[in-house]
C-alpha cells in the first residue's frame, strides 16, 4: 500500500485510512434480518456501505476480507437503503427517506432530514462508482435521484443562514446540473451568493455548531467536486475558503476551542467528531472511535496554505475576538450581536461566548478550557454550568441562563445567580489526570497543563467513564479557573503538582454573596486584577480588568 500511495498527497492518504478503517468495521458488523446494519439512522447504512464498496473497488488497499464478497454485501446494503425512499408522487414527503428504521425499516415513515445531505452525496457516489454497481443498484440509484429532483425539497429561500439552507443551496446546484434545470441552478447560484455575503459581513449565526458545521463543509465540497461551470466552482471555492478559515480560528490539534451554539454527545463534553479535521490537518492520531463518519473519507477541499499553517502553528499565544449577528426570525434589523473570545496557545485554549443565547434544543456550550485531542486519556475539556432544560445526569450539556462570565487569556470567572426555587447545584467537567482536592478548590495536572479551580462552596466529586464530574450546591456563587502550561509553571518555579497546589491556594479569589454577587481574582502570569459582579437592577453586571470595563470595540466579524 505504501508504494501505491507514494505519489498521493497527505490528505488523500489520510482519507484512505478512514475508508479502510470504516470498511473493516462494516465488514465485521452483523446484518439485521432487514439486510441493514443500523436501524437508528438510515444514513449510517449509506455511509458504511459506501466505504465498504469503495474499499473493495480500490486495489491499492490491502483488505483483511474477501474483496468480491465485500462488494456484493455493500451493493446489497446500498440497494436496500435506496429502496426505503418514498417513491409515491403526491404523498407527504415524496422523495424522502425515513430517519429511524425500527422496528421494520420498510414500514418506517419518511422524514425530512436524511435527504438533505444524503441526496447530494448519492449523486457524488453514483458518478464515482456506478460503473461497478450491479444492474439493480444502478437502476435504483438513478430512479431515486429522479424522485429527489421531482420532490423539490431544496426549493426554499435563504432566511436564517443555517445548515439546512446551506444543504438546500448545494442541492440546487447539484440537481439543477444533473437534470439540466437552469432555473434551479440560477436559484442555487443566487442562494450561494447571498449566503456567502451574509456570513462574510455578519458571521455564522450557527457559531461552532457541531456536527452541523461539517454538513456545510460536505455539502459545498460535494457541489464543488461535481460542478462543471468554472465561475460557480470558483464561488464554491470561496465559500469553502471561508468555512475552513472559520474552523482554523478555533483550532487546536483537533479541539474546537471556545463557545458552541450546539453540541451533540459526540462533541460535548469531548471533541469526538474529528474525521474532517484529521483529513485536513493531520496533527493528531486517527481516533479509534468514529461516531459520525459521513463522507470525511471521500470529500476534502484543501484549505489555503496560510489557513492551515495558522491552525497548525500555535507556538505563540493568540487571542480570537469575534462578533457574530444572531438571526432571530421576526426581529427585523434589530438582531442580537454576540461576542466570542478564545485564548489559544500550544498546550491549551480557553474561551467562550459573552452572551447567553437560547439555541435549538438548548445545546449552547457557553465556555470551556480545551486540551489538544489525545492530550488527556478521556474528555479534553474543563467547564462548569448550571443545568437547564433538557439536562440529564451523565450528559453534561443543556445549560440554564443563570451564568455571567469574564474571559481574560488563561483565566475564566463565572458567576451563577440562580434564583430561589431553582435547583441550586452547578455541574463541572474535569479532564482525567492528577487532581488534588481542597474543600473549595481542585488543583490538577492533565495534558501537560496545570489547572486551578476555585469554587465559592464545597463540592462533591464523582468519577464518570471519561471525566470527573463536580457538583457544587448552594448557588448563588461562582467558579474561577486558571490554566498554566507546564512551561508557564516552570517559569514560576513550579515543577510538580504539589508545588502548584500550594502556590495556588495562596492565590484564592474572593467571592462575595448577598446584594452583590461577585468574584475577584489576580491572574497568575499577567498579574491583571479581574472582577466580575452582579448587582441589583441599577448596578447591573460589571466585568472589569484592572478596574476598566471589558470593551467589545476590537471584536470583528
Amino acid at each position: 500500500m505504501a508504494d501505491l500511495l507514494h505519489d498521493q498527497t497527505s490528505y488523500e492518504i489520510r482519507q484512505k485510512e478512514i475508508i479502510l478503517a470504516v470498511a473493516v468495521e462494516a465488514d465485521r458488523l452483523p446484518l439485521h434480518s432487514s439486510g441493514l446494519w443500523f436501524h437508528d439512522d438510515v444514513r449510517n447504512n449509506f455511509y458504511y456501505a459506501s466505504y465498504l464498496f469503495a474499499a473493495a473497488a480500490d486495489h491499492s488497499l490491502e483488505l483483511p476480507f474477501a474483496r468480491e464478497e465485500a462488494q456484493r454485501k455493500a451493493d446489497a446494503v446500498l440497494l436496500e437503503t435506496v429502496l426505503l425512499q418514498n417513491r409515491q408522487p403526491g404523498t407527504k414527503l415524496y422523495g424522502h427517506w425515513p430517519l429511524g428504521l425500527s422496528p421494520v425499516p420498510r414500514e418506517a415513515a419518511p422524514h425530512e432530514l436524511p435527504v438533505e445531505i444524503m441526496g447530494s452525496l448519492m449523486v457524488w457516489f453514483c458518478k464515482r462508482y456506478s460503473a461497478r454497481f450491479s444492474a439493480g443498484l444502478r437502476v435504483a440509484f438513478h430512479t431515486a435521484l429522479g424522485h429527489i429532483y421531482r420532490s423539490g425539497f431544496f426549493r426554499k429561500q435563504v432566511a436564517t443562514f443555517g445548515h439546512h439552507e446551506a444543504k438546500y443551496t448545494a442541492a440546487k446546484l447539484i440537481f439543477g446540473q444533473l437534470f439540466e434545470d437552469e432555473e434551479l441552478r440560477e436559484d442555487g447560484r443566487h442562494s450561494l451568493e447571498i449566503t456567502l455575503a451574509h456570513i462574510r459581513a455578519k458571521g455564522m449565526p450557527e457559531y461552532g455548531s457541531l456536527p452541523w458545521f461539517w454538513h456545510w463543509v460536505q455539502a459545498f465540497t460535494c457541489a464543488r467536486e461535481l460542478e462543471e461551470d468554472s465561475g460557480t466552482k470558483s464561488k464554491l471555492g470561496e465559500m469553502l475558503d471561508f468555512l475552513w478559515t472559520e474552523r482554523s480560528q478555533w483550532y487546536l490539534q483537533g479541539a474546537w476551542a471556545g463557545a458552541h451554539s450546539r453540541g451533540w454527545p459526540h462533541d460535548v463534553p469531548a471533541d469526538g467528531n474529528l474525521l474532517h479535521d484529521y483529513v485536513q490537518f493531520g496533527d493528531f492520531a486517527l481516533p479509534k472511535e468514529m461516531p459520525r463518519t459521513e463522507y470525511a473519507g471521500f470529500l476534502c477541499y484543501e484549505a489555503p496554505e496560510e489557513v492551515r499553517n495558522a491552525a497548525l502553528n500555535r507556538q505563540l499565544p493568540a487571542e480570537v475576538c469575534r462578533q457574530t449577528e444572531k438571526v432571530v426570525e421576526g426581529a427585523g434589523e434589530r438582531q442580537p450581536q454576540l461576542h466570542s473570545y478564545a485564548y489559544i496557545c500550544k498546550d491549551y485554549a480557553a474561551g467562550g461566548m459573552w452572551e447567553r443565547v437560547e439555541e435549538f434544543d438548548n445545546e449552547q456550550l457557553r465556555w470551556a478550557f480545551s486540551l489538544p485531542v489525545g492530550a488527556a486519556e478521556g474528555v479534553n475539556r474543563l467547564y462548569f454550568f448550571h443545568p437547564g432544560q433538557g439536562y440529564q445526569p451523565n450528559d453534561p450539556r443543556h445549560q440554564s441562563p443563570y451564568m455571567e462570565v469574564l474571559y481574560h487569556q488563561n483565566t475564566i470567572l463565572s458567576l451563577f445567580p440562580v434564583p430561589q426555587g431553582e435547583d441550586s447545584a452547578i455541574v463541572g467537567v474535569l479532564p482525567p489526570g492528577e487532581w488534588v482536592r481542597q474543600p473549595k478548590a481542585l488543583f490538577g495536572y492533565a495534558g501537560h497543563v496545570y489547572f486551578a479551580v476555585y469554587l465559592s462552596h464545597e463540592y462533591e466529586l464523582l468519577e464518570r467513564k471519561n471525566y470527573l464530574e463536580v457538583t457544587c450546591a448552594g448557588m448563588p456563587g461562582g467558579v474561577v479557573v486558571e490554566a498554566l502550561s507546564a512551561e508557564q509553571a516552570a517559569e514560576q518555579g513550579i515543577h510538580r503538582l504539589e508545588e502548584f497546589a500550594a502556590a495556588a491556594m495562596r492565590r484564592a479569589p474572593e467571592f462575595s454573596e448577598g446584594e452583590i454577587l461577585s468574584a475577584a481574582y489576580t491572574a497568575w502570569c499577567g498579574k491583571e486584577h479581574l472582577q466580575l459582579s452582579i448587582g441589583n437592577e441599577h448596578a447591573g453586571i460589571q466585568a472589569l480588568i484592572n478596574g476598566q470595563p471589558v470593551s467589545f470595540e476590537h471584536y470583528k466579524v
